[in-house]
This record gives C-alpha cells, structure tokens and sequence, in this order.
C-alpha cells in the first residue's frame, strides 16, 4: 500500500494505443522527458494515459449535471495509477487562430488593459462610464460599427478586377469572375443584357465598365443559352451580381481556404475610414489614460506597455500593478517585441506556445503536474535555453513538470528521462529506461541513448552548386521591410533564424508565379483529414489500388461487386450499423460518452457479404489493418500499391497501419504522409519544394530519414528550401538565409547568407555560434 506521500507517480498495465502493459514510475517535483522515435507511445504514455488520467479523476469530483456540458476523454486503458497529482496540459494546437484572436486575447492581458480604461480611464466631460466590453472590437458594445472591429475595409479596382484589358468579356476580360457554368451564367446574362461581348475591354464605354464591374444593382433576366447540339438546354431565370460584389461576397462568406485566396487577389485593404483602424467606437477611443487612447497602448511593444505610470488613486494603481505583472513573465520568454494587438495568426508556432506558457507561469499553481507536448517546436536554440528557465521555474514553484520532447537540449537539461521504444507502432510500446539522463548511456537499443551521447559532427558533404536564382522582393509584410532574397535553383537551402524573425513570411513570398519555379509544392503540417474516415490509405489514394484489385478478383467479378462495394464511405459493401465508422458511441449520460465496436460489423466497417471477399487470404478489413510494412511485403508486385507503399516506408512511416485514422496522426506524421504522396508522382519537369520546419515532432533518428529523402530530391534535379531550427539539418544545407536578428521589430533582414560554413562564422546573428557546433 502506498501512502499519500509516495514521491513517485506510478503507472501499472498500461495499454492505450500500442503500450505494451506499461509499468513505469516517475518521481514527482522534477522535470521528466518522454522520449523515444515517432509513433513509439510517448505522447500515448504522458497524454493518453498520465493526463487522461488525472482529468478523469477531476471531472469525478464536479457535479454529475456539470459533466454533461464538459468535454470528457474517456477512462484510459490502465489497471492502476498511484501518487497523481491534478494535472494541467499544454498541447500544441494544430488548428489556425482567427483573425479577431491577438496577443491580448491568448495571454488575457486585454482583459486586464480594457478594465484599466474602463474604470481608471480619463472621460470626456459629461460622457457616461462604459464598461469594459465597449473597449473590445470583438463585442458588439465596442466593434466599429462600419468595419465590424476589424479595422479594415476592403475595395477593389478596375486594374485588379481587369487584369488585361485588350480581351473581350468572352474571352474572359473579367479575371475576377468564377470559372465554368457560374462564370459562363455570368457572361451570357450581360449578353441578354445587350453588352458587346467581343469587344476589347478598354475599348468599351467608361461608364458600361463601371457598371459592369461595380453596380450593386442585380437585376433578374430570362437567359436564351446557346444550345450545344448534344444536349437541351431551357431558358432559365439568370441574375446579375458584378465583379465586386462577387468577390467581397466571396472573401466575407467561403469556408473554402482556396477561393478565399483567390478573391484576396482582387482586394485592396485599407485602413477604416471612420475608426483609423484601431476597430473601436468613437465613445471607446474618446477615453484616455495617460493622455494615449486604448487603441495606442495595444500598439505598443509589451516592453513599453510596462513602463506605464501608476496613476493616482488606488484603483488605478491595483489594476496597473496587475496588468504589469502579467506582462512580466511573457517579456521573460523573450516576448517583449510583441504588441496587444498583433494578430494571432501573424505569429509563429513558437511565439504561440510560448505565450502560453507565459499564462501559465503567472496563474501561481503549485503541486500540479503540467504535461507538455513539444514545448520547443518551433523554436530556435536560442529561444529553448529561455523555455529550459521557464520550465524550471515552473519545477522550481512546486509542480512536476512532464515534458513529451525530441530536442537535445532539452533531453540534457531533464532531471528524469522516460525513453520508450525501440521503435514506433508494433515495434514499440515499451519502456526502455527511466531513470537519469546520464545512464542512459549504457541502454542497449535505445535510438535516443546513440545521438544523445554521440555529439561529434555528422560527415562533411560536398556543398552543391546552383543553377539559377530565384530574386523574391522588395518584401514588406509583417516585420519584413523591403527585404529582398534570393534563393538558389537545384540546391537545398535552409531559412533560418529566432522565432518570430520573418521566416515563414519571407518564404510564403515564394509564389508559382515567379520565373524559374516551374512547379511548386507546399508541405505543411496541417492534418490530412478532420474526421476518421480520412486515413493514410484514402489520402495518399493507395485505397483507391486496393479497392481495385478487390473488385478485380473472381469472387468479387461473380457476385458483380464493383470498386465502390470495398468503400467504407458510401452505402454498398460497407456496414449501415456503423456507416463504415466501425464503431458506435455509447451515451451513458453522466459519464464520458465512450466508444464500442460495432454490434453488427465487430469493427470491420463492412457487410459480411462484403467481407467473404478475398485477396491472398485476406478481406479488405483485414489489409486496412496491416502497417505499411507488412502491406508492403503483401502487394509487392502490385505497382500502384507498390510505389505508394514504399514512399512511405522512405520517410520512416513503416508503422502506421493503412486504416489509422487521420484524426490519431500527429502533425509531423501528417506532413511526412504528405511528402510521401507527392515523392509517388512521377517526375514532372522541376519542381520547387517548400517545407515548414519538417523536423518539428522528429525524433533525431527520424530527422536522418526525412532529409536524406529530400536530398534526394535535389540530386533528382529539384529544388528545397526548409525553414528549419535543427542545426544539423542547416548544417547539410547547400545554402542558408539567417534572418534576425531578433523577432518582431527587431527582426525582419537578412544578417546572413552563404553556405553553412559562412553563415556559422558571420557575427550578428543568433544562428551563427549554434550552427558552429555543428559544422563537420
């Protein structure tokens, strides 16, 4: 029996995902990382079991009615937990922020500046006392009411809408109109209309251009289409929206990311007109505090947000003392450059977790334990030896703190290590060591032991030679101001530099437009699907070969079973208990809805009729269960299914099973799917491969895999640039773009560029000492 004062939290049996009966105990009161390769159990062990867990338990002591309105996990599979704290979890969060989502919203620390202004603010004369929702753009009581609190308005003009005025309206002079039937809607109601369809544009009356382009007018016509001989076609009613309309209706409503972009393009956006672009009502910004508006205040950078007076009585004097203290702790983490009012999805995913944390350092929780998922994603060395103080501080004011974590560094800097392994999937979900980080060494098998130990420089590598350049710029956005790149053809160039430097935008620049890219591919880390009927099979189109070689077999041919019958998506073969989910959710009210296999399919997701199909002994529930290995091996001389199976097996994917679905996929593995569907194409002339930090959520063995496949997409002819933090990833680049110095204003130019060697010896940059530690 253990007693309440047992120092360790201690796990028996446990077996969520692909643990393998798990005992494990780790102390309390000290930073403890999980390490291990992709897919090993890591995040399965501290978040689905650990914090699982302990949310569990707290949720048991809230009022049962209360439950039913809160999101409940399900109990974990595990016999036994002793020695648990209550537990707080920072996850990353993979989905975007929105665009009325700031600095001030993440860290609260607008709740505390509105409050401010709210009750120690100076007032015009006469003017009653608002509260503090009318000092927010994001209520109704504060919005502005012509921008609606965004604080821009958007137009558009004839140039943008007209790209090339020598073409008629048939031939598509409108660039902003929609393609296929809606654009060809278009075009023959102006013809009924009376409009010359075949004249240039700018030959065309000035003021039928403008009504063409701009009128709000939408006047109803009966169309007369022009009738193809194959087919009928009846008059219809057709009515007329202009180019403006469609598109401000298009940007304002679409939850297609893609025609949002494309109607961006026609857009000009420029400050409101009636409230500056601050986003507020006149009555918020007739308010003061120290002579500035509220509006003033959220533009400045947090460091100078902190020299503000404390004002006269004491109400004043409490609420600055409060805003202060919680800035303190984000300035700490390196923030201070941020201001209230940047936009949230203008940040990078570092700057995101960090902010975070920030919060969390200023909530004063003691006895907690915190559980984090890659703290340091995203960040530049620089920037982890600032997380490695936040989280020691974290420790230092009671908690344990348990780190899901890659980074070496980070390893170094544990007091407990938990590795799991040897390998991912099947071939993990055991407990190699826990214990201190030094005698870890002596762990045979353990992928960590080898490159936490081995600290010499990888190979030296012939530095390639470009073929061409790329010339991107002047770019000003964000913090970038007239920065002008260029990047290398047929090279692998790495973008460099602290959180928040302008990375990500100066490469978002890279555009298929540019002369010289040819094709280009984005590989990001956004999930391959929102739903588990999206898995690795459906996404790289593998399912598409399966389901074929199914529908061609003897059986399947004499029961007249086509492709459609082995879906699990559509009626036919799949089973209708389920819908082809495989499972059933079980409403048991008070408690966490769980999940059961299905009554009537038992988890196989289709009909048994459809199941009595075989294919070398197996059904297709049976081959969506193999990983990708086994697969491989199975359909070795299918070459559609071959060529897709051994794509993922090159970027490490070999224990992912087929069926896995996407919602259990982590972002890294979500962006190694993604690579491995564009590596199965066949070569199409050059193409440009952009990557975003493809390293984030690897573990070092791993990050050896995945770059040896994207340099052999350079030596295939093509060209990569990453934007990267591993230093030993930029250490193999051909060339490097360190951008910098700091993030925010004090970032945004070029402070080095060149081969690693180079960059490693140029001073003024972050980069340069870190990547100096590694070069061979």
């Amino acid at each position: 029996m253990h007693t309440p004062h047992d120092p360790f939290v201690r796990v028996r049996g446990a077996r969520e995902h692909n643990l393998k009966n798990v005992d494990v105990d780790i102390p309390r009161d000290v930073l403890a990382v999980f390490t291990g390769v992709s897919g090993s159990g890591k995040s399965s062990l501290a978040f689905g079991t650990v914090y699982a867990e302990a949310q569990r338990r707290y949720f048991e002591s809230v009022a049962p009615y209360a439950r039913r309105l809160i999101h409940q996990v399900g109990a974990p599979k595990v016999a036994e937990i002793t020695g648990l704290p209550p537990a707080v979890s920072l996850q990353q969060r993979r989905s975007s922020p929105t665009s009325r989502s700031s600095v001030g919203t993440v860290t609260n620390l607008s709740n505390s500046l509105r409050m401010l202004f709210s009750r120690a603010g100076s007032y015009p004369p006469g003017a009653g006392r608002l509260d503090s929702d009318a000092f927010s753009p994001n209520t109704a009581a504060g919005a502005c009411p012509r921008c609606h609190g965004l604080g821009q308005v958007h137009g558009t003009t004839e140039e943008l809408l007209v790209r090339d005025p020598s073409l008629s309206i048939r031939e598509g002079a409108i660039a902003a109109w929609p393609g296929a039937w809606q654009g060809k809607n278009l075009r023959d109601i102006l013809d009924t209309l009376g409009y010359d369809m075949d004249r240039p544009w700018r030959e065309l009356p000035a003021e039928q251009r403008d009504w063409i382009l701009f009128t709000d007018e939408q006047p109803v016509v009966t169309v007369h289409p022009v009738r193809d001989a194959d087919r009928i076609q009846r008059p219809y009613q057709g009515t007329y929206t202009s180019a403006r309309r469609y598109v401000l209706k298009t940007f304002s409503d679409t939850k297609s990311a893609t025609l949002r972009a494309k109607a961006e393009r026609f857009l000009t956006s420029t400050p409101c007109p009636a409230c500056g672009g601050s986003r507020l009502r006149p009555e918020a910004l007739a308010v003061t505090y120290d002579g500035r508006t509220i509006a003033e205040l959220a533009a400045l950078p947090l460091t100078g947000l902190a020299d503000l007076p404390d004002g006269g009585d004491e109400t004043a004097r409490v609420l600055t003392a409060d805003l202060k203290s919680r800035i303190a702790p984000v300035v700490e983490l390196g923030l201070g450059y941020l201001s209230l009012d940047r936009a949230a999805p203008t940040l990078s995913a570092g700057e995101l977790q960090r902010l975070r944390l920030a919060t969390q350092l200023r909530s004063g929780l003691f006895g907690v334990v915190y559980v984090l998922d890659e703290p340091s994603a995203g960040l530049h060395p620089a920037d982890t030896e600032a997380l490695l103080t936040v989280l020691d501080r974290l420790k230092a004011a009671g908690n344990s703190v348990f780190v899901v974590e890659h980074h070496l560094d980070v390893v170094r800097g544990a007091d407990w290590v938990v590795d799991v392994g040897p390998g991912a999937g099947e071939h993990g979900g055991r407990v190699l060591y826990s214990g201190p980080p030094a005698e870890l060494a002596s762990v045979a098998g353990s992928a960590t032991a080898v490159h936490l130990f081995d600290e010499a420089p990888g190979p030296g590598r012939e530095v390639r030679e470009p073929r061409g350049w790329l010339t991107v710029g002047p770019v000003t956005r964000h913090n970038l101001r007239a920065v002008t790149a260029r990047f290398p053809l047929g090279v692998f160039t790495a973008v460099t530099g602290v959180s928040g430097s302008g990375k990500s935008t100066l490469v978002g620049e890279l555009t298929q437009e540019l002369p010289g890219v040819g094709r280009l591919v984005r590989v990001d880390q956004k999930p391959i699907g929102r739903t588990p009927r999206s898995n690795l099979a459906t996404y790289t189109g593998l399912f598409d070969v399966v389901r074929k070689v199914f529908a061609g077999t003897e059986e399947a041919r004499a029961r007249g079973y086509g492709v459609g019958r082995f879906s699990f998506n559509v009626p036919g073969g799949r089973c209708e208990t389920c819908q082809g989910e495989g499972f059933v959710s079980v409403e048991l009210l008070f408690l966490p809805s769980t999940y059961a296999p299905c009554p009537d399919c038992a988890g196989a997701r289709y009909r048994p009729e459809t199941l009595r199909v075989s294919y070398r002994g197996r059904n297709i529930a049976e081959v969506l269960d193999l990983t990708v290995e086994a697969a491989a091996e199975f359909f070795a001389d299918t070459p559609g299914a071959a060529r897709s199976l051994g794509a993922l097996l090159d970027v490490g994917l070999g224990y992912l099973k087929l069926g896995q679905p996407a919602t259990e996929l982590s972002g890294g593995e979500a962006q190694r799917i993604k690579l491995a569907s564009e590596l199965q194409r066949g070569r199409r002339g050059h193409t440009l491969y952009l990557l975003d930090e493809p390293t984030t959520g690897l573990h070092p063995a791993d990050v050896e895999v995945l770059t040896d496949r994207l340099h052999g997409l350079v030596d295939a002819g093509h060209t990569v640039v990453v934007v990267e933090h591993d230093m030993t990833v930029v250490a193999g680049a051909d060339w490097v773009i360190d951008l910098g110095p700091g993030g925010g204003d004090r970032g945004g130019r070029i402070v080095a560029e060149g081969p690693p060697d180079r960059v490693a010896r140029t001073e003024g940059g972050a980069t340069a000492p870190y990547l100096a530690r590694v070069m061979p």
